[in-house]
């Protein structure tokens, strides 16, 4: 239903514009929701856009550009004058705008700043990483003394006007800023008029420093059910506060990230077909290389065991169905502990509980793989000798699999890599050669070649 509304307003948009009928495409636009704005604004070409953009309310174009990609926002932004930008600038939150002024010309950026009503709000946040606390967080929230009257608190909210879930949870700091505690709405509503915050408020209050990444504060958010998280510096003044939405966010972008590093590809930074071929095609092609230069290992022990290959011509009919099996278990096991990993259930002091929990796995996969190995070889019509070499073969390959998937995930956190780098096709190429070697060790020394 909803795709075919944005069609439909897609499709009068365009009509209109082909009429140079600019009032109704801009009326049209206007009568969406925000997430439906940015989506028909992103289908039109960049003429209607920078056409369309100083047309519509500064709410609307704010609420376009925060719903946008931040590139396709970015490139929108320089090429909109300044007085222009800066009206939009002016109705977009303080994090939003901070982001967006972040990615345009420094020039195009001061200009913007030296225009806006209080550009105190967004100044401070250019200076903090967009990837940190700092450059997730907002500067739009209260903070109220410890002294503060309940009745005294409700009349600032009346007259601060907030929006979404800032509005819910107030924040009570000293004389020089250090937070102290929280209150949320509920709690003003039904406390006495003359009592005050310090008497209210909940003193355990859980906030992260400036410097601390997005995944670990989304984490957080996620743990504890969070729908603002305060952010401090490193004497524990209250600078900011993170809001659930700006979790969405970061939680989809790292998502996307980790399952384009589970392909094998460096992340594209924006919507794929945004993305121009060539940036697409450098994102692959380095992990391409590596992973053609690791796959000669396999070739290299294939000639170590010529010999033994000549011998026992049959050894070579089970070669796919070995390396593909290690190589299916060890990524069914490194995205699980990957997963575990992300989401907290085991930590890096966890490596010997993880591997003995993975090696009682990999024995009782190995053991049915190997049976129904052993079963196939024979249906094939080969020597029992062979087909215990592949049954014995493939008990040793899901397990030094599983053994591979669960550590490596753990070396690399070690490591400060990111664990998705190490997976997929990584992990497959290593264990389709050592896999191998395995095979034809085992295949040795049953059948004595």
């Amino acid at each position: 239903m909803e795709r075919l509304l944005i069609e439909s307003a897609l499709e009068r948009v365009r009509h209109a514009l082909e009429h140079n009928d600019i009032d109704q495409a801009v009326a049209i636009i206007e009568s969406l929701r925000p997430a439906d704005q940015a989506e028909v604004f992103s289908e039109l070409d960049e003429e209607d856009q920078e056409a369309l953009l100083p047309r519509l309310s500064p709410e609307d174009s704010a609420d376009i550009l925060e719903e946008l990609d931040e590139e396709e926002a970015a490139e929108l932004a320089r090429s909109l004058p300044h007085h222009t930008l800066a009206r939009i600038v002016e109705e977009m939150e303080p994090d939003e705008a901070a982001d967006l002024l972040g990615d345009i010309p420094p020039e195009q950026a001061e200009a913007v700043l030296a225009s806006l009503e209080d550009p105190d709000e967004v100044r401070p946040l250019l200076i903090h990483p967009d990837d940190t606390a700092g450059g997730l967080m907002t500067s739009e929230f209260l903070a109220l003394r410890r002294r503060t009257t309940v009745a005294e608190a409700l009349e600032a909210v009346r007259r601060w006007h907030p929006e979404g879930h800032v509005a819910d949870h107030l924040f009570v700091v000293d004389r020089n800023g250090v937070l102290c505690g929280m209150v949320t709405l509920r709690q003003l509503i039904l406390a006495e008029p003359h009592q005050r915050m310090m008497d209210i408020m909940d003193p355990e209050v859980i906030s992260v420093p400036v410097g601390t990444d997005q995944e670990e504060c989304a984490r957080l958010m996620d743990r504890y059910d969070l729908l603002v998280l305060p952010v401090v510096d490193e004497h524990h003044r209250l600078l900011g506060v993170i809001t659930v939405d700006d979790l969405v966010d970061v939680l989809q972008e790292e998502v996307t990230e980790d399952i384009q590093r589970l392909g094998g590809s460096q992340p594209l930074g924006g919507p794929y077909l945004d993305t121009r071929v060539t940036r697409v095609a450098r994102s692959r092609i380095g992990w391409l290389l590596l992973l053609f230069v690791t796959e000669t290992l396999t070739g290299t022990v294939l000639r170590l065991f010529e010999h033994e290959l000549d011998a026992v011509v049959s050894l070579t009919f089970f070669i796919p169905l070995l390396i593909g099996t290690g190589g299916n278990a060890g990524s069914q096991t490194i995205s699980t502990i990957i997963r575990a990993l992300a989401v907290g259930d085991i930590e890096l002091g966890d490596a010997l509980r993880v591997l003995w929990h993975e090696l009682r796995v990999g024995l009782v996969l190995g053991m049915a793989m190997g049976a129904v190995g052993y079963a196939r070889a024979l249906a094939w019509g080969t020597e029992s000798a062979v087909a215990s070499a592949v049954a014995a073969a493939l008990l040793l390959i899901v397990l030094w699999a599983n053994v591979i998937g669960s550590l490596l995930p753990l070396l690399a956190s070690r490591l400060h890599i990111d664990p998705a780098i190490v997976s997929g096709p990584f992990m497959s190429t290593l264990v389709d050669a050592t896999g191998l070697l395995i095979y034809l060790y085992v295949a040795k020394l049953i059948l004595g070649i």
